[in-house]
């Protein structure tokens, strides 16, 4: 690898950066799971981001400015969050701020806007599509192996909810070694599949982006469900089958329309048996009303969760999971 850790705002594709010997570095991943995650936000809105603006932004740019963790940021203009339109901007006025580069999803996945994407990094990077290719096809068996974690958790509930997102949300960047990510995983399998079988009576599917809160996934377990879906988590995983990286990134739900991602997601609830939905969304992002679209869409009982800065769930928001779970208990 070169020593280059390149930053990134949201899952995007990743063997480009890999294909150039580069590190990846998820912001989100830093920003979350570091202990000065209310550092890097109160250094936000002490250069100015408004109290009222979603954590995660804040959250990664004060992890750009602060930690000094990579050395340039691709910044997803187009596919997330319009909001990274001007953080990008406030990039360009600091002085400490690391090289920003750009990439687009098409919102209408038409493939031949993402092949010019795909092209136009990987020249920025210094790197071929022809070489991130062969970087697909190297992690094809590390993805392969997420998927058998993947089916751990629903199909026998040797793999917690929470382990399970560990891992996928995980996969994004890989903790920036795919060597030691999977040397690892494949210790974690090892002892998962010698556990014995824990199928729940209950479960759980877990819509949204990956959830604030810390200990979401503990406290559904300790209420004896068992979550058997994260949604965005599997997405980053790039769980479907496909022929060449423009393929894998077509199937990633993320990025495109509520149609697309509600058929996918309607798929996998049926598949994994849940009895309900939690839907999480973030304060302050717009995603937060695609939560109508979800209500209208899908037809099992659904709990929209609301969180803001990362930490542990409030009493108030603990009360709500412990009366939608009674309810779903009194349906079944």
């Amino acid at each position: 690898m070169s020593g280059i850790r390149t930053g990134f705002t949201t899952t995007l594709p990743v063997e480009i950066i890999l294909a150039a010997g580069d590190i990846p570095v998820d912001l989100n991943n830093i920003f979350v799971g570091s202990s000065r995650a209310d550092e890097f936000i109160q250094r936000a809105e002490k250069d100015g981001y408004p109290r009222n603006l979603c954590a995660w932004i804040k959250g990664i740019y004060g992890v750009a400015i602060q930690a000094s963790s990579v050395d340039r940021i691709i910044i997803v203009t187009e596919g997330d969050c319009s909001n990274t339109f001007s953080m990008l901007e406030t990039f360009q006025i600091c002085d400490n701020a690391p090289n920003i580069l750009t990439f687009n999803f098409p919102r209408n996945r038409e493939a031949s806007r993402l092949e010019l994407e795909m092209e136009r990094l990987a020249r920025e990077v210094g790197t071929t599509i022809a070489e991130a290719e062969k970087i697909r096809i190297w992690l094809k068996p590390l993805r392969e192996k997420l998927s058998l974690l993947d089916r751990l958790t629903w199909q026998t509930g040797q793999v917690t909810g929470g382990e399970n997102h560990f891992w996928l949300v995980s996969s994004s960047d890989f903790w920036g070694n795919p060597f030691v990510f999977e040397k690892k995983l494949d210790e974690f399998l090892k002892v998962a599949m010698k556990r014995s079988p824990n199928e729940r009576p209950l479960k759980i599917a877990i819509a949204g982006v990956p959830p604030i809160f810390s200990d979401l996934h503990d406290y559904l377990n300790c209420l004896g469900v068992q979550v058997v879906l994260n949604e965005m988590q599997r997405q980053f995983s790039m769980p479907n089958e496909s022929g060449s990286l423009i393929e894998q990134y077509l199937s990633y739900t993320y990025p495109y329309d509520s149609a697309f991602r509600i058929k996918d997601l309607n798929k996998e609830i049926k598949k994994r048996g849940a009895d309900g939905l939690i839907h999480y969304v973030q304060a302050f992002c717009h995603r937060g009303i695609e939560d109508m679209i979800l209500r209208h869409e899908l037809s099992l009982p659904i709990l929209t969760l609301e969180g803001d800065r990362p930490g542990a769930l409030d009493a108030r928001t603990c009360l709500r999971l412990d009366t939608f779970i009674e309810m779903l208990k009194d349906i079944k």
